[in-house]
């Protein structure tokens, strides 16, 4: 089982406010949906429900949504009430990448376990005024490897950089 990690944030580390994305980049989400596509997309329920109706689920993914709630359903989802639970109903899988995709609480439980092989993290070259943010991580275990920068454009309103994070 491979663990991914993908994520956007500022430029202080801010990843969103009231539960949502705080930037307009298509092309960073055209990133995100060729990158987690045919894979496994976790997330916590308050992500889960911040992503507007007629995307959810997010298609030709298999979604998994971790809550607390064990009563808690979402059609078309796995649900899990923990990530240790989810991780291991995936551990033998060889063919999809389990993309960890937010939010805060689940990046940094992620974290903490040390079970991600790897991250994306689109830099965001902008401040929003964030409520929530990424958590602190040692930068001496990971390569770093830039993957692409787009400027800002008519499209874009902020330039970013996509950078893979590799465990070192």
């Amino acid at each position: 089982m491979k663990v991914s990690l993908i994520v956007a944030m500022d430029l202080e580390k801010g990843i969103g406010r009231n539960n949502d994305l705080m930037w307009h980049l298509p092309a960073d989400m055209k990133f995100f949906k060729e990158t987690t596509t045919n894979h496994i997309v976790v997330m916590g329920r308050k992500n889960y429900d911040s992503i507007p109706s007629k995307y959810r689920p997010l298609p030709n993914r298999v979604n998994v949504v971790l809550t607390r709630n064990v009563d808690y359903q979402a059609e078309g989802c796995l649900v899990f009430n923990s990530l240790e639970a989810c991780l291991e109903f995936f551990k033998n899988e060889a063919e999809k990448t389990v993309f960890i995709i937010g939010g805060g609480e689940i990046y940094r439980k992620a974290l903490e376990l040390n079970c991600i092989d790897e991250m994306y993290i689109s830099h965001v070259n902008k401040m929003y005024g964030a409520d929530t943010f990424f958590p602190e991580f040692d930068l001496k275990k990971w390569k770093v490897e830039t993957v692409f920068t787009h400027e800002k454009d008519e499209r874009n309103e902020a330039s970013f950089s996509v950078v893979k994070y590799s465990k070192s």
